[in-house]
């Protein structure tokens, strides 16, 4: 094994020294942009740790499945691997030879195996990043198609506006239109003179959401944070957070260790939320008095009732694990339920404007026809 291991480090070095900076540079940019691809990874190194090979033995196992042998050295997977054995060489930690490669939030999982545990490290950073997918999805799904509609209804609006009213005003251009076919007439000529700014309202709307919704904080965001869709993130944010917590404190890392860890990779929005309920950790109160006491309702108002009872608790980092992944179904089941109850809303709001715009063209004709006779 040790010879090997001297073969794998060898076969590193040399796949580095025939790399360039930009190439180098540019792998990094795609393996730090390939989350599902260096999930790939860390299963298979996982696997075959679990097996009892060494770290460098299966980094050199999966370098020379990647690259075909050293066929293919460019790809930026094989670059990544040459880049984490040479830098094991070099005395560096699992977690820190990633530097670059990965996310930091990563990174702080898989450095609770450095001292210890790696294979139940990569376990438990799979099991959140698949929780955190999981999650993902519904939460998209719930946004895209009702803004999908909303952005269809403003077309039906500003066609009917622009290609059925005009000749119908033209028709009768002394009439005097009332009811349906009056507001049509306003709207229809409203849209046709402010067009931009009715296509853009809501790509503006949800620009600014999205850019602000997780630097938003304070009271207003507080009291908003149970409304659509800032709930939904509300929900995906504690869900990746609670899952996080749970490795790392399951991975023998204290509570206020692991909350500090977390706060340095987070945004405002998460940093609010774990800066209130560190403040009533460093009193003494355990962490679901913390997150009661902080006023926050963070993650969730009963997943803080449940954290007062299972903090007192001796098995806590069992429960906390259990906790956690119940909530995830939970959630998943809930994510996709709000999303009908959306998709049906936002169906019946674009149903009810072509109803009141055909109702509104029949009674154009109507007054047309009452006009002309």
């Amino acid at each position: 094994m040790v010879k090997k291991d001297e073969s794998s480090k060898s076969s590193f070095n040399k796949a580095m020294k025939s790399l360039g900076a930009l190439e180098v540079s540019f792998a990094k940019f795609r393996v730090g942009m390939a989350g599902k691809a260096r999930l790939k990874v860390y299963k298979k190194l996982a696997s075959l740790l679990r097996n009892r090979f060494s770290l460098m033995n299966a980094l050199d196992i999966m370098y020379g499945s990647i690259t075909d042998n050293g066929k293919k050295t460019g790809e930026p997977m094989a670059i990544a691997i040459a880049s984490w054995g040479k830098a094991l060489q070099n005395g560096y930690a699992f977690s820190d030879a990633l530097k670059g490669w990965a996310p930091s939030r990563e990174r702080l999982m898989l450095s609770v195996g450095d001292m210890s545990d790696l294979e139940s490290a990569l376990l438990n950073l799979i099991r959140v990043a698949e929780g955190t997918d999981k999650m993902l999805k519904p939460i998209i799904g719930a946004i895209a198609y009702p803004s999908f509609l909303l952005l269809m209804s403003v077309l039906v609006i500003w066609a009917i506006g622009a290609y059925m009213v005009p000749p119908m005003e033209d028709a009768a251009p002394n009439a005097r239109w009332t009811g349906s076919a009056k507001d049509l007439v306003g709207v229809s000529h409203w849209i046709k003179e402010n067009w931009l700014v009715a296509f853009l309202f809501f790509p503006v709307l949800f620009t600014v959401i999205y850019a602000t919704i997780g630097i938003w904080t304070g009271p207003t965001r507080r009291a908003i944070d149970d409304c659509p869709p800032w709930s939904l993130y509300k929900m995906f944010m504690g869900i990746t957070w609670l899952l996080s917590l749970s490795a790392l404190i399951k991975g023998g890392v204290p509570i206020s260790v692991a909350l500090a860890s977390l706060r340095k990779d987070s945004n405002r929005y998460l940093q609010e939320r774990i800066d209130r309920a560190m403040d009533f950790i460093k009193n003494g109160d355990n962490l679901g008095e913390a997150l009661s006491k902080s006023k926050m309702n963070f993650p969730d108002k009963e997943i803080v009732a449940d954290l007062r009872i299972y903090a007192e608790l001796d098995n806590f980092e069992e429960a906390l694990d259990k906790l956690a992944n119940d909530w995830l179904d939970e959630s998943a089941e809930a994510v996709e339920a709000k999303a009908s109850i959306l998709n049906m809303v936002a169906m019946f709001a674009i149903s009810g404007i072509i109803a009141w715009a055909v109702f509104g063209v029949f009674e154009m004709q109507d007054q047309i026809t009452s006009a002309m006779g």
